[in-house]
C-alpha cells in the first residue's frame, strides 16, 4: 500500500492540536496495517462526496481519502471534524 497526502490534508493536519495530530497518526498507522480494521469505521461516502471514503481518527475527527486498485494507492485528502468535512 502506497500512502500519499494531498496539500489540503497537510494544511489541515498542521492546524490540528497535538492530541488530534497524535490521533490521526495512530489511525493512519492502523489503517496502513489493516484498512478495514473495525475501529476505523472505514466507509463509502454518498451524495456530493460519492467515490470518496472516510475513517474515524477519534470521537469527532475524520480523515477523508480516495483509494485505487484495492488499496494499492491511498490518497488522504482532508482531515477535520465531522462538521468541517461534511457540513
Amino acid at each position: 500500500m502506497r500512502l500519499e497526502y494531498h496539500r489540503d490534508f497537510a494544511k489541515q493536519y498542521k492546524k490540528l492540536g497535538t492530541r488530534d495530530r497524535d490521533a490521526v497518526d495512530a489511525a493512519i498507522l492502523k489503517f496502513a496495517d489493516n484498512p478495514l480494521d473495525p475501529s476505523l469505521r472505514n466507509h463509502d461516502l454518498a451524495g456530493k462526496l460519492a467515490g470518496y471514503r472516510s475513517i474515524s481518527a477519534g470521537f469527532d475527527l475524520r480523515v477523508l481519502f480516495k483509494e485505487k486498485d484495492g488499496y494499492a494507492l491511498v490518497l488522504f485528502l482532508k482531515v477535520g471534524s465531522h462538521s468541517q468535512l461534511y457540513g
